[in-house]
């Protein structure tokens, strides 16, 4: 199957990390519908984009990446049956990549089949342990308790269980004891121990995973009435006030449980999530998540700067993600690939071949860092330092022939630049042999 094209370069980048020339190029026609059909998208003109990646799949039909943004376009017309076939054909051409199969469980919960959900979370927890506790809230609320039970006690082995999960663990010890947890108990609890803030936890978790959901909004507002320093009202509150489009409410609702002492991490990190998915079709909202990152713990293992540029550049939204993988303090590789990435995109070839080489003290046997430097510097027309960065780099190329076709093709462009016909021939025929493999 053909490589997508060279501009998707940064689109495979949202779903995994490859190199800078993995891609073969093809004409511009289809270069400028996928393009359009991006923009169109960005600016939620949905129809106009599946119009264009119909044209690009008539050139490539059996182009995952494709498929997949067909499958979210219709996903955002809550076209659910198109959504699922197209997801299904970019998770049936390429079974390894986790972000097709996180476009069918999107499509799955949103027209709420929970049941066909289980099958595509269980795939997804080989990719990421963490969705696990969606495993979970899946079995419980198609009544899998024994399943349920299986993934907690797992998931318990390996750390401490979060106050959702310990919720779970103890609705199935009380349906071990005597069956399901009944409302009227719950209730009953609530009014005989109106300050005891777990009673009114434990209603609306109830409510919640048997999709009561007013129900639920219900019980948050009277926890906040009844207990106005509640801190863990808000954490359902958030999500209720997001559904109704109440900026304002949302808002003081994020902002109070990030802020919280009483808060456990994971459960500020999905009410960011939440409300960031929010903020992004209310721009005016980005200013509160940024006036409210301090209040994310660098202790806890995340890097908040480096997460949200992600996020952006997985919506393409490369000035944002840069805004914030600049702002990150973290020096992991995940995180300077994004940032090299995002320069080469942008055309900033001085940043890219100063940081690439800034980088390479820190990461002296990764090559692609060498590439980059060697593409930045092609790029400013210094190909004489270009030559120095790529003859150190590619050594390091090891079984990729990816990078090493990427390193031939800026070694060409170098050896133009310096008039050299030899070292320009030397690379066109190691080109030709990498092509043929």
């Amino acid at each position: 199957m053909k490589k997508i094209v060279a501009f998707l370069f940064l689109f495979q980048l949202s779903f995994g990390q490859v190199n800078p020339e993995e891609v073969e190029p093809v004409d511009n026609e289809f270069e400028s519908d996928f393009y359009e059909a991006l923009k169109q998208k960005a600016i939620e003109n949905y129809d106009k984009a599946i119009i264009s990646l119909d044209k690009c799949l008539q050139k490539q039909p059996n182009n995952p990446e494709i498929h997949y943004q067909l499958g979210v376009n219709y996903l955002n017309q809550k076209n659910y049956v198109e959504a699922e076939n197209a997801f299904q054909k970019a998770v049936d051409l390429e079974p390894k990549q986790r972000w097709y199969w996180n476009g069918l469980y999107d499509v799955y919960y949103q027209s709420k089949n929970y049941t066909k959900s289980i099958p595509i979370v269980e795939k997804l927890v080989t990719f990421d342990a963490n969705m696990k506790e969606d495993l979970v809230s899946l079995y419980m609320t198609t009544q899998q308790f024994d399943k349920a039970k299986t993934v907690i006690d797992d998931i318990e082995s390996k750390g401490t269980l979060t106050k959702a999960m310990e919720s779970y663990q103890m609705q199935i010890q009380s349906m071990q004891k005597g069956g399901k947890p009944k409302v009227t108990e719950l209730e009953a609890a609530i009014k005989n121990y109106p300050n005891v803030e777990q009673n009114y936890i434990d209603l609306i978790l109830y409510y919640s995973t048997t999709n009561q959901e007013a129900k639920a909004f219900e019980t948050a507002l009277l926890l906040e009435k009844v207990i106005p320093n509640s801190d863990l009202a808000h954490v359902s509150l958030v999500k209720f006030h997001i559904n109704a489009n109440d900026s304002s409410k949302a808002t003081e609702s994020y902002k109070r449980v990030v802020k919280s002492t009483k808060i456990d991490f994971k459960i500020k990190q999905r009410v960011l999530n939440e409300y960031l998915i929010f903020a992004t079709k209310n721009p005016q909202l980005l200013t509160e998540i940024d006036n409210t990152l301090t209040y994310f713990d660098a202790s806890s293992g995340m890097d908040v700067n480096k997460e949200l540029g992600k996020f952006f550049y997985n919506k393409n939204n490369f000035e944002l993600a840069q805004k914030y993988v600049e702002k990150s303090n973290s020096n992991d590789i995940e995180a300077i690939d994004l940032l090299l990435n995002i320069y080469d995109f942008n055309k900033q070839y001085e940043k890219m071949a100063k940081k690439s080489e800034a980088f390479i003290d820190l990461f002296p046997t990764k090559a692609n860092l060498y590439y980059y430097a060697g593409k930045g510097y092609n790029n400013l027309k210094n190909y004489k330092k270009a030559k120095d960065f790529l003859e150190m780099g590619i050594e390091y190329v090891i079984d990729d022939p990816n990078l090493e076709s990427g390193f031939c093709k800026q070694f060409i462009i170098c050896a133009d630049g310096l008039a050299d016909a030899k070292m320009k021939q030397t690379y066109q025929k190691r080109l030709d042999i990498i092509s043929k493999k």
